[in-house]
């Protein structure tokens, strides 16, 4: 059961990546592309037949709007006005992967506006957005992970198999790390830096700080896991044979340790996404017009906002959908590589 539910997982995970990767080809507009006339426009209802109008396929009404007493926009479908969803439509240039140049994209209508999750207060398509915003957010958490890890690995392995001071001065650097709340720290990690960043600079801040925070924890683990290790005849025979020391660490010790690290590098992944998150949400993650999922739910911050256009929230989907993604995967590669759950 367990096994089907990872898999399940797994092609979820997978099919949400090869959209980010292709954000630019599966988004019928820009992540910056703005239009005030279709300022909080909700999802655009994709019809397939029109009897009155002899029309057949994919095709979406035009729409008009009025403004209330309360000065909202109340849209409504123009069935006078049909524009057909074409497919593999030119649209806005970009770069394959960086590479290949195009304007090709899946879909798009050459007259009207289609949004399949809605628009924002700027008029911007939320799909288009929370796909080039899937971008930061879901690189953030493999990177920033990965690099935590690979500290935490070092750092740990280094400690359980030299000992005494080392081990010592080491310990006593993870306790200071782990002592401080993670949110406060990263926090205060961020204000340390100058707040006009570009978008590109702030990315990398934003894996160092996340990268620094995490690594303790998997150090203190890996430490003791190497003080059991460092005992075995193996190592004595590394050690008579003349290795170094570094070699013996990372060719005999670590890998004894990646059945552990794999496990808990996919475990903290959502921590470090919704790390991002936070501090997008808050303003100092990914500004403005760049996207990530973090700030895209700075619309939601007022409750008036959500009750009245609902479909802002979809960004937070998306998080807790890959939260619960990566959890259960992790959960299910725990079960697969501890040995003593396989007996048990």
């Amino acid at each position: 059961m367990k096994s089907r539910l990872g898999n399940s997982v797994l092609v979820v995970l997978g099919v949400l990546y090869l959209l980010v990767m292709f954000a630019p080809f599966f988004s019928p507009y820009s992540y910056d592309q703005d239009d005030v006339l279709n300022s909080y426009s909700p999802p655009t209802k994709i019809h397939f037949l029109n009897i009155r109008e002899q029309q057949v396929g994919l095709f979406i009404y035009g729409h008009s709007f009025e403004v209330d007493d309360y000065y909202r926009r109340i849209y409504s479908e123009d069935k006078t006005k049909i524009y057909p969803i074409n497919f593999f439509v030119k649209g806005f240039k970009y770069k394959v992967l960086g590479l290949l140049e195009t304007d090709r994209h899946l879909f798009g209508v050459r007259e009207g506006k289609v949004f399949l999750l809605g628009a924002d207060l700027k008029g911007r398509d939320i799909f288009s957005r929370v796909l080039y915003g899937g971008r930061i957010s879901l690189s953030i958490g493999l990177i920033g992970a990965t690099i935590s890890f690979v500290i935490g690995l070092l750092v740990g392995g280094a400690s359980g198999y030299f000992g005494g001071k080392v081990d010592n001065l080491l310990m006593r650097l993870c306790e200071m790390v782990m002592m401080v709340p993670s949110f406060y720290l990263m926090l205060a990690l961020r204000a340390s830096f100058p707040p006009n960043l570009s978008s590109a600079q702030v990315y990398f801040l934003i894996v160092v700080i996340l990268s620094f925070i995490g690594w303790a924890s998997t150090a203190r683990i890996i430490r003791g896991m190497a003080i059991s290790l460092r005992e075995n005849d193996y190592i004595y025979a590394a050690k008579a044979c003349g290795l170094g020391h570094f070699k013996i660490i990372v060719r005999h010790i670590l890998p004894h340790t990646l059945s552990y690290a794999v496990v808990a590098i996919v475990l903290s992944i959502p921590a470090y996404i919704l790390g991002e998150a936070a501090l997008s949400l808050l303003g100092l993650g990914i500004q403005e017009p760049q996207a990530s999922w973090g700030n895209l739910l700075s619309g939601a911050m007022g409750i008036v906002n959500i009750r009245l256009y609902p479909w802002i929230l979809t960004p937070g989907l998306f998080i807790l959908v890959t939260v619960i993604c990566f959890n259960v995967l992790g959960e299910t590669l725990r079960d697969k590589l501890d040995p003593k759950r396989k007996i048990m």
